[in-house]
């Protein structure tokens, strides 16, 4: 357990951060960082009792935020349609160079980073380990985005060597809940009565729910070290997207309807080789099935 300590966590007002603040704030005293270009996300972090912070990691100005930080919980990404590469790596790659050297006296730093930083697999059911290629993956609705994210991967593990800052780098798979996630979007569809699309048929992922994140943030943090940890973070079993479309169409009594559309150069399917991680954090406590359930109620209450 952590407790009575000062948190950074950046991205405090995202689908993730949100309710990981919250989660940390119950036992810590917990600063939300974001641009907070919605008012509400400010309040939102208020009424939690964490302390909003606003920072634009563009501009590398780190002029207001404190420099005594115990933890640093670094969430915060960028994602644009368009392919703008040097914007993406100046947020992600320098912005994480700057934040971690502003708070290189924390005792960890807990470093998101993502699935798709894994070269393209022509295998939809390859379970991909930590020490597997890397490279460009060519996502449709980000085409910066694992380019940016393995730069970001090479500047914290620098950081953790030079200035001595224990690291755990952890790589998402696919968060979901009721503040949001691929699956979330998929159950908002079929409630709709829209069509779901994907890019591959099977199109297996290793969903992780927002609670077994929340849990497994502590001791992926306890695991920091010098030179950094590296590690998927992802839930322990593997899923399709129409199995979990099906799924939440027996539950609402809705048809969900599938369509494939293939998109060449993206990865055939985001399976985790979550061993790494469950020796760090022990096995997740919610099974998909009732991830869904409980995210089909909360975004839609009553049509269980």
């Amino acid at each position: 357990m952590i407790t009575g300590q000062k948190i950074l966590v950046t991205g405090a007002n995202g689908q993730i951060g949100l309710p990981l603040a919250q989660h940390l704030a119950a036992d810590n005293e917990v600063w939300g960082a974001a641009r907070f270009s919605k008012p509400e996300s400010r309040q939102a972090l208020i009424d939690s009792g964490i302390t909003p912070l606003p920072l634009d990691l563009a501009t590398g100005d780190f002029s207001s935020v404190p420099d005594d930080f115990s933890y640093v919980v670094h969430l915060a990404i960028y994602k644009g349609a368009e392919p703008d590469y040097d914007k993406a790596i100046t947020v992600d790659a320098e912005g994480t160079g700057l934040l971690l050297q502003h708070c290189r006296r924390a005792k960890a730093a807990l470093i998101m980073s993502t699935h798709s930083v894994y070269k393209p697999n022509d295998d939809n059911w390859h379970a991909f380990v930590e020490t597997d290629p890397l490279g460009d993956v060519n996502a449709p609705y980000s085409p910066t985005y694992s380019v940016s994210k393995i730069s970001e991967e090479a500047v914290a593990r620098t950081c953790a060597r030079a200035f001595n800052l224990p690291v755990t780098l952890a790589r998402m798979n696919t968060s979901y809940g009721p503040n949001g996630g691929l699956p979330a979007m998929h159950i908002d569809t079929i409630v709709a009565g829209g069509d779901v699309v994907t890019r591959w048929d099977p199109q297996p992922y290793s969903p992780i729910y927002e609670d077994d994140i929340n849990a497994q943030t502590v001791p992926l943090l306890e695991a920091a070290s010098v030179p950094a940890t590296i590690v998927n973070w992802a839930g322990d079993e593997v899923v399709t997207v129409a199995e979990w479309c099906d799924y939440v169409g027996e539950l609402t009594g809705r048809p969900a309807n599938v369509v494939v559309k293939e998109a060449p150069g993206t990865l055939r399917g985001l399976v985790a080789d979550v061993t790494k991680r469950q020796a760090i954090t022990g096995p997740c406590t919610v099974d998909w099935r009732e991830g869904m359930r409980r995210t089909l109620a909360a975004r839609h209450p009553g049509i269980v």
